[in-house]
């Protein structure tokens, strides 16, 4: 519970809590203790007029006012050193000696006991019954042997024992058994506490089996994502909102031509080549950090270790938590291209008859469909060959496609550019 809820629920209790400074001016207060602030505000000037700064005996102390007792404590550990927390527990007629805050604790979300150095429960408020699934009236009297299981029963009286012998607070993790056989987890504190004449334990605990099945299911989450990584053979990585590869699995040390260790740490833009559509793919990646953009589906041209280029298919999507906050982003790989050393950038003009020399077109049908002259023609296809060091037509659209300059798996054949199809490649 974070501090506005504990305010929250105080203002239903008959409490008074108060925040003050060095000099026991009053800064911060609240609770639900009395009806008006000028009844509150009297109350509190009283307080730090006739009990001792929280610098003296450190006790408990009982306060009279308006015909009410309360029970008034300083914290010792303020949260800041030039401020001081105090609170006070309405407790009825005034009392011979030392007392609980029953009405307080049994409404705290917080489970909470006390047994004596036998193992039998004193008190325990309905968090705590709550546990085990029954009610306060069905564990007080009981012996610990009678609610936990014998296993459980044990390892609390040892540690209930190791708390009474030491003399001071124990903080731990503790597993506990419910009345169906299913399992829960708690964490708190157990203390020495003084019950008349009698030296006793006291608890407090909070039930985390939510949030400690949460955790078992991320961490089973997470082996599966490094396994799905690690063992599918897509190359992808995990990468920051600043670029650096986080996380990548070994398909992708691979297809890059390094070592994993290498790959992870190092800046994103250094793996990719120098190409026309770079910037177009710069402002997706804004769009994608800015939450402008679900998922992108995109092309990239590829720098491996041997410095040789390979054009592939990239889906780059978010994670993190909210609508707003992007923490990193998942990149996959899901096609390829053959590598090959870098060649110059093909014109839009080249890569439109590739496209149409795919599709079955004649030189003639090439030049009619583009507006050009049948020389322009077949002056740009034996460039190309050179380019592409592809000696016939065949071996030219086949070179087209297997360096990722047509896109394999659309009819009919155009660009592979994430951009206009007749962008350069």
């Amino acid at each position: 519970m974070d501090e506005t809820g504990l305010k929250s629920l105080l203002q239903h209790l008959p409490v008074s809590w108060w925040e003050a400074d060095r000099e026991l001016r009053v800064i911060d207060s609240g609770g639900g203790a009395f009806d008006d602030t000028r009844t509150a505000q009297r109350f509190l000037d009283t307080v730090c007029r006739e009990l001792p700064a929280p610098a003296g005996d450190g006790k408990r102390h009982w306060q009279a006012f308006d015909g009410r007792v309360f029970e008034v404590n300083w914290p010792l550990d303020p949260p800041r050193q030039d401020r001081m927390r105090g609170v006070a527990v309405e407790v009825g007629p005034a009392p011979s000696g030392p007392r609980r805050y029953d009405a307080f604790a049994d409404l705290a979300p917080a489970a909470a006991f006390i047994r004596d150095a036998g193992g039998r429960y004193l008190w325990a408020n309905h968090a705590y019954a709550h546990l085990y699934g029954t009610t306060p009236e069905h564990v007080i009297g009981k012996h610990v042997h009678e609610v936990d299981a014998p296993a459980d029963a044990a390892q609390v009286l040892a540690l209930d024992q190791d708390v009474l012998g030491r003399g001071r607070p124990v903080r731990h993790t503790l597993t506990y058994h419910r009345a169906d056989g299913t399992s829960g987890y708690a964490a708190g504190h157990r203390f020495p506490v003084r019950e008349g004449t009698e030296m006793c334990v006291a608890g407090i605990y909070l039930d985390i089996s939510d949030y400690t099945r949460a955790l078992d299911q991320r961490r089973e989450a997470e082996e599966s994502l490094c396994a799905l990584r690690d063992h599918s053979g897509l190359p992808c990585a995990l990468l920051s909102v600043g670029g650096r590869v986080l996380q990548a699995g070994a398909a992708a040390a691979e297809l890059l031509q390094t070592r994993l260790s290498d790959l992870v740490g190092r800046r994103g833009h250094t793996l990719l080549a120098p190409v026309p559509e770079l910037a177009g793919l710069r402002r997706s990646w804004q769009d994608l950090i800015a939450r402008r953009s679900r998922r992108i589906q995109t092309s990239a041209v590829l720098v491996d270790g041997r410095g040789r280029q390979r054009r592939v298919r990239l889906h780059l999507t978010p994670v993190g938590r909210g609508p707003s906050r992007v923490e990193s982003v998942w990149a996959v790989i899901t096609h390829q291209s053959l590598a090959h050393d870098a060649h110059p950038p093909l014109t839009a003009s080249q890569v439109r008859i590739l496209s149409l020399l795919a599709a079955g077109r004649s030189n003639g049908e090439i030049a009619a469909s583009l507006h050009l002259s049948r020389q322009t023609v077949d002056y740009h296809l034996s460039r190309l060959r050179d380019l592409l060091d592809a000696p016939t037509r065949c071996a030219l659209v086949a070179r087209a496609y297997v360096l990722g300059i047509l896109a394999p798996q659309t009819w009919p054949p155009r660009s592979a550019t994430a951009g206009h199809p007749h962008s350069v490649t």
